[in-house]
Parts: C-alpha cells; sequence; structure tokens
C-alpha cells in the first residue's frame, strides 16, 4: 500500500505557479486552517440523495438513469489514500430504463479503493476492479480536505483561489475557493475508456461544522454533462477509525481484462470468454467480424490479439457493436486504432462517431497513439453481411427498455444467436426469477416476431446455453 506521502509526491500540478513556494505554502495553510484540515487524518459522512448509473442511459447521449439513495456512507483515511463507499439503493424508473443492475428492492453496493488497488465487495466476496481506479481517486482527492491535502504534499499549487491537483494518468483538476476559503467547486478531467477526457464537475454547499471540521451537506457532481450525484449529507465524523486493508486476493491479482479463454462454437467461430464480458470472432472469406468490444483498452487488445490466434492472416474489418452502454463500448477506441470499421445502431450512430473523434490527453489510449481515423456505419433493422458462404444478419432487438440501439448478431446457419444484457444466463439449476426479467421477455418476442430459428445463445455476459434456458427464464413454453 503506498502512502499518502507517497502517492502525493507524484501529483502533478497542471497550473503555472506564480506565487514562491512559501507564500504558497502559506495560502494553503489559511485554507487548511478554514476547513479544519489540519489535524484531519479521516471523516467519514453520511447521506442520501440520489446517484446516476454514468455510462448507461437508455439513449447515448442523454442523461444517466437514476436510483433512489436510501443511506450512503463514505469513510475516506487521506494518510493512507483510501476510501470506503457503501450505498444502500433502489429504482427510481419503474419499469427500469436504462443500464445498471436489475433488481427488485434494496440494493447494495460496497466500492473500496486504497492507493493504486480499487475493488468490489459482494458479501464476503473482494473483487478487484481496476477500471474505477482513475474515478475512485478522483473521488477521494476531490473532497474538500483531499484537495488541501493534495495540494499541501505537491510543489505549489494556489493561485488566488484556484488550487491545482492531479493524479497522472488519472485525472487533473482545479478547485475554486470561496470568500471563507471553503472549497465551493471542483473541475476535472478525468481518463475514460469511452470518451477519453471526460469532464467532471463537482460543487460544495452549505457548509456545517462537525467538531471543528468544516464540510459541506450539499454535494452535486456531474459526469459528461449529466448529474452522477445528488447527496445531502446529514452527519459528518472527524478521525474515526479507518483502516481500510488491501484484500490478498485483490493485491495478488493480475490485470483481469486481459485474461482470455476461447470454446469454439461452430467452424470459424470462436467464443471469447475469460472475464466479466465477452466477445465473438467471425471468420470471413477475407476478413473477421468481432462482435464486441467490451470494458476497456486492456480487454479490446486481448480479445484482438486472441482473435489473431485463431485466424492470423486476415484483418479484424467490422466490430459490431451491442450498445452504447460504457461496459459493452469501452474497447471500440482500441479497435478504431486498428483500424476496424464500427457498426451501431443508426440510433447511435452520431454518438460513436463523436467518441472516436475524442481526444485522450490525460492517458493515451491505442486510438489517440495510432493516429487513425474511424469509420462508423448504422444498422436500423437489419443489416446482412455475406462472403458467399457466411452469412452474420445483424438485427436490432426492438422495445427492450435496456437500450433503444440494442443489437444482436444471429448465424442462420449455424442457429446462433449472439446478444447482450438482453439475456444473462444464471448459475445452472439457479430458480429463475418471478416476476421474470423485462429484458428477457423482450429478447423472446423479437426472436419470435423476427422468426429466427436459434439452437444457442451466446450471451456477451455468462455462459453459452441452449434457447430453452432463454425460454424458462422468461417464462415461456414454446
Amino acid at each position: 500500500m503506498r502512502t499518502l506521502i507517497f502517492l502525493l509526491a507524484s501529483i502533478l500540478l497542471f497550473s503555472p505557479i506564480t506565487a514562491d513556494a512559501q507564500d504558497s505554502r502559506a495560502a494553503l495553510e489559511v485554507v487548511s486552517k478554514a476547513l479544519g484540515a489540519t489535524g484531519l487524518k479521516s471523516i467519514e459522512i453520511q447521506g442520501g440523495g440520489a446517484v446516476f448509473q454514468v455510462g448507461q442511459s437508455y439513449t447515448a447521449g442523454t442523461a444517466w438513469p437514476q436510483f433512489n439513495v436510501r443511506s450512503f456512507t463514505r469513510v475516506v483515511n487521506y494518510d493512507t489514500a483510501s476510501l470506503r463507499d457503501e450505498i444502500l439503493r433502489t429504482r427510481a424508473l419503474e419499469p427500469p430504463k436504462g443500464g445498471g443492475p436489475y433488481v427488485r428492492g434494496e440494493h447494495k453496493q460496497i466500492f473500496v479503493l486504497s492507493g493504486d488497488h480499487a475493488w468490489n465487495v459482494m458479501g464476503d466476496a473482494a473483487t478487484p476492479a481496476p477500471i474505477t481506479l482513475a474515478d475512485r481517486q478522483f473521488q477521494l482527492w476531490s473532497t474538500p480536505h483531499g484537495v488541501i491535502k493534495a495540494a499541501m504534499a505537491g510543489r505549489g499549487t494556489i493561485q488566488g483561489r484556484t488550487i491545482a491537483f492531479g493524479v497522472p494518468g488519472s485525472f487533473k483538476a482545479t478547485a475554486t475557493l470561496d470568500a471563507a476559503n471553503l472549497v465551493e467547486r471542483v473541475e476535472a478531467t478525468m481518463t475514460n475508456p469511452v470518451l477519453g477526457d471526460m469532464a467532471v464537475t463537482v460543487s460544495y454547499a452549505d457548509y456545517r461544522d462537525f467538531g471543528g471540521v468544516k464540510f459541506p451537506t450539499k454535494i452535486r457532481q456531474s459526469y459528461g454533462g449529466f448529474p452522477a450525484l445528488d447527496l445531502t449529507v446529514t452527519e459528518v465524523k472527524p478521525n474515526v477509525a479507518a483502516d481500510i486493508a488491501v484484500p490478498d486476493n485483490v493485491k495478488q491479482a493480475t490485470n483481469p481484462y486481459v485474461r482470455v479463454t476461447s470454446q469454439k462454437a461452430a467452424d470459424g467461430l470462436w467464443y471469447v470468454t475469460g472475464g466479466s464480458h465477452h466477445s465473438v470472432v467471425i471468420e470471413m472469406k477475407d476478413h473477421m467480424i468481432v462482435v464486441e468490444g467490451p470494458l476497456n483498452d486492456d480487454r479490446a487488445l486481448a480479445v484482438i490479439k486472441e482473435a489473431r490466434t485463431h485466424v492470423p492472416n486476415k484483418p479484424i474489418k467490422y466490430l459490431v457493436v451491442s450498445h452504447h452502454h460504457f461496459d459493452h463500448s469501452g474497447g471500440v477506441r482500441a479497435f478504431a486504432g486498428e483500424g476496424a470499421t464500427l457498426i451501431t445502431h443508426d440510433a447511435s450512430r452520431q454518438h460513436f462517431e463523436r467518441i472516436v473523434a475524442a481526444p485522450a490527453t490525460v492517458s493515451p489510449d491505442h486510438l489517440a497513439k495510432s493516429g487513425r481515423k474511424a469509420a462508423v456505419e448504422g444498422v436500423r433493422d437489419r443489416r446482412v453481411l455475406t462472403d458467399g458462404t457466411r452469412t452474420v444478419e445483424i438485427r436490432q432487438i426492438a422495445g427492450i427498455l435496456h437500450a433503444d440501439d440494442m443489437l444482436m448478431v444471429y448465424l442462420p446457419k449455424e442457429k446462433v444467436l449472439i446478444e447482450a444484457d438482453a439475456y444473462t444466463p444464471p448459475a445452472p439449476n439457479t430458480a429463475p426469477m418471478s416476476p421474470p426479467s423485462p429484458f428477457n421477455v423482450s429478447l423472446v418476442e423479437n426472436i419470435t416476431k423476427q422468426g429466427l430459428a436459434v439452437d444457442q445463445i451466446l450471451p456477451l455476459h455468462g455462459r453459452m446455453v441452449p434457447l430453452a434456458e432463454l425460454h424458462k427464464a422468461a417464462g415461456v413454453t414454446p
């Protein structure tokens, strides 16, 4: 675990410094005293309000779906650069529209950071989540006291009422002070696998004194221009016990996004798994088609490498994107950097054109380094790709509430269907959800209305299953 001093010694400051070091230090000490940050080593805040599932909108380029927060508890240890969020939330929309976990009732989430390790907790299990590292580092250091501690550990950070701070490769930010020397706004550029450089803002208001520490009772965040958090703080506890230890399995974990295994689903057809999100490689006469570039550059480049082990002498001509949600499109920039043409639904074509044209300066990715200009093509209801022997049909999943640009891929000769999020098979022998998920029902309706003869489903989460498993989940008797 990195100590606070070791972590912040590497922080880059992104605005020019005009005050000398002594004056800058004195100015920072004034701010630290106003906030009550001087003797603060840890803090716990509690509250409630709303969170918004970033990257999971129903329509590309629109606001993130909202969830109600019944309780929010954040513990921060500034000395060990650690953070733990525990959120109890419920759906705000009924029926649900857009992405995020499809659950009924209350849903508990635990997100943790320590140094350069990020992980999630469910039950007793800790799961490495390195893709969230930049965001959680921002959450920690953009707290009012995190801003001043980052600044005071650096080499001069203040100009008037503006403090510059950041973590290389994660984010760069400026904080604005109000007339009372309290942090009222943070504006940042954060690295994001989909958007490249993503704009993030935080506003703080209605400060109160909690045991000598000033803390805002109103916090609002926006990501990519849309609300991400609206929190009313009800309790603050300074200098709480906050021993946030990195679990052994998280310490020892290798990059989970580069683990790839392949299962041959048919001749020239490979189901590329090995993580939470899958892809499918389809061999054509003189090229390859890959269905789905999920998560981030690391995952996409691992899938590309795996595809080339199966088909070494043919280029990847097309990447079919199932829908615009960040976890399913985080690798599209890497495929674009390899020269693949993206195929998306017409509803999100312009969205993806903006994505592959966006800069990535905080952490230059594969596309930024390649210098390529990517092509994006759209599909409305159906598009057929064929080489005279193999036929690949790209079809819309119409009417599903998960996203309005959902595509599935159907191979009529092989009787194989590839889909994402409309159906994720549970573990074998798990009782079906009652009532069934409306997403499962929508997929069954689309298969039936479009007259598809399906034997096997290759879900982009989960495992390959026969069609009968979907019918069971959807409560359908064929």
